[in-house]
């Protein structure tokens, strides 16, 4: 059941009215990043929360009791996925009045399109929303330079991941699949979210985050473990080292560092290895995000060519 609901959430993340991006990696130029300041992560986060919020509102407008039982989720998990629901509405809540009362302007809500046709495919989505959130709060936590706002962010944070290991486990997933979360940037959690979002308020607050182009995972079979082969697709862009050389490396992300692959041309994008984590580092399991690279050494967002791809490796 697991793989099945995996293989239709990804698909769904690929398939939500996605951001075309176009242009070689080598002709890419990148202006200095402006400083980043709490209110501008305050509204990240409320662009997510917003996003989540909107999800779950309209799944449990859309999908009764009835839909979720024939489904197999029981009406304990119903239930709790209403709670789920109303941390996300409080969220918004919370955060909002913390824009207003510091004088600066809460993003509203955008108009959305999550790809979502049934209940299977709804939970398995928020089962990635929730990740990604969890991924999204760890990354933004080391450029919070008020205390207050930290310790209100790593509120949220425990119980984003509350929510991420609930839902993991209705799954058939571990709710725990590694030791370590990943932390991701600003830009690499946008690029995630940006195939949802269909057009906001022009009146929003412009966010100094950016969508790197589109990297869709498409794997041999549902099953994904170390050694897997796995193609990442790169639908409307054209991929290219920095130097010109014909190398491209997947980097997959995790909180000790980056861990390498060879990636290999095909038509539409590449094909890799998913590689074994070195002894001592973070493993390589359980949401597992990927970029494509055209250095080996490290990754920033100068080096993202495209991604990051989100899927689900299992254990050997």
């Amino acid at each position: 059941m697991k793989t099945t609901f995996a293989v239709a959430a990804f698909a769904a993340l690929a398939a939500a009215s996605p951001v075309s991006q176009t242009g070689s990696f080598l002709k890419k130029i990148r202006q200095t990043a402006p400083a980043i300041t709490d209110a501008d992560i305050l509204n990240y986060a409320l662009t997510l929360e917003h996003l989540e919020d909107t999800f779950y509102q309209e799944g449990l407008k859309n999908f009764t009791e009835s839909d979720f039982a024939t489904a197999g989720f029981d009406s304990t998990f119903y239930a709790n996925l209403k709670e789920v629901s109303s941390d996300e509405m409080t969220h918004v809540a919370f955060l909002t009045a913390a824009l207003e009362k510091a004088g600066a302007t809460p993003v509203a809500a955008c108009t959305y399109n999550f790809g979502v046709t049934d209940v299977k495919s709804f939970i398995a989505t928020a089962s990635i929303l929730e990740g990604v959130g969890v991924s999204a709060y760890l990354g933004a936590a080391a450029d919070i330079m008020s205390a207050a706002y930290l310790t209100a962010a790593g509120s949220i944070l425990t119980v984003e991941s509350r929510h991420s290991s609930y839902i993991r486990a209705s799954l058939g997933e571990s709710p725990f699949p590694s030791p370590f979360d990943v932390p991701l940037t600003l830009d690499e959690v946008y690029t995630l979210a940006a195939p949802f979002i269909v057009s906001c308020p022009s009146s929003n607050p412009t966010l100094p985050v950016k969508a790197f182009p589109m990297l869709t995972s498409s794997p041999k079979n549902g099953n994904i473990t170390a050694g897997s082969e796995i193609t990442l697709l790169t639908p409307g862009s054209v991929v290219t080292a920095a130097d010109g050389s014909s190398q491209i490396y997947g980097a997959f992300i995790t909180v000790t560092g980056p861990v390498f692959a060879p990636a290999t041309a095909v038509d539409g994008g590449f094909t890799l290895t998913v590689p074994t984590a070195p002894n001592g580092t973070a493993p390589i399991s359980g949401q597992t995000y990927v970029v494509l690279t055209g250095c080996n050494t490290t990754v920033t967002d100068d080096t993202v060519a495209a991604g990051p791809a989100a899927f689900e490796v299992g254990p050997l």
